[in-house]
């Protein structure tokens, strides 16, 4: 601010959290393309000659990419085997991207568990969620002065939405959206195993409350779980750095 007001702390982005945000951005990429590739590869069975598509027919992608890339198309004299050499190339592309893929998460799994360890532990986590919410904190989450700021920042706080005497909140569709995905599917995850969870929901059940509804509260609950776990002494990302003093008079 032009009056020298500090309001908040950026990310510093010089650690393990920057690293993993940079190999997210290639994995993204990388799953974008293989399933464009799967697409093509079912676009161009559907117009394939008879006998080669039911050489294919009900095969999952996995069996279907490994089936494709041992075809042998021969001499380029037939529609046959133009079809059977551009299964064979989209499926070695398919498996370069899954080879690339796999060695983008084994990467981001190492770093998100020498980062946050106690993020990993947690139950549901795995490398996508971790990475998610790691990124969202940054490499210096202790600038978020609590885990009410982190759920703010998550958008899974609620937002007052009072008037009168009507007391009342609103859906908070604010903050960072991939994190938010992130807690909604380690609520859902819980909501299929855990039975602290199962017994939860069923209680707010009684009360009332909706899947919906339910979700939300477990996602605000989650994300102080998860804050705790981003600012333990197990983790590696960085202490907070300490705001300039007002030496002003």
């Amino acid at each position: 601010m032009l009056a020298g007001t500090v309001l908040g702390e950026p990310k510093t982005a010089d650690g393990p959290v920057e690293m993993i945000r940079t190999l997210r951005v290639v994995r993204r990429s990388a799953m974008k393309a293989r399933t464009q590739t799967a697409n093509q590869l079912r676009s161009v069975l559907v117009t394939a000659p008879q006998k080669l598509r039911e050489r294919f027919r009900g095969l999952a992608m996995h069996h279907l990419v490994a089936t494709a890339a041992r075809l042998r198309p021969g001499s380029m004299r037939s529609p046959e085997a133009a079809a059977k050499l551009a299964l064979r190339m989209l499926a070695a592309r398919y498996q370069q991207l899954t080879a690339e893929i796999e060695e983008l998460d084994a990467q981001i799994s190492g770093l998100a568990s020498e980062a946050a360890p106690d993020l990993v532990a947690i139950k549901g986590v795995g490398t996508d969620i971790a990475a998610s919410l790691l990124a969202a904190a940054g490499d210096n989450p202790e600038r978020l002065r609590s885990e009410a700021a982190f759920a703010h920042l998550c958008g899974v706080s609620p937002i007052p939405a009072s008037s009168g005497k009507t007391n009342r909140h609103r859906l908070n569709r604010g903050g960072n959206r991939d994190a938010n995905r992130a807690l909604y599917l380690l609520a859902v995850g819980r909501l299929s195993y855990d039975p602290r969870t199962r017994a939860y929901a069923t209680k707010r059940t009684a009360e009332g409350k909706s899947k919906t509804e339910i979700i939300r509260c477990l996602k605000r609950y989650l994300a102080r779980e998860v804050f705790h776990a981003l600012t333990s002494k197990n983790s590696a990302l960085q202490p907070p750095t300490p705001l300039p003093k007002d030496t002003a008079a």
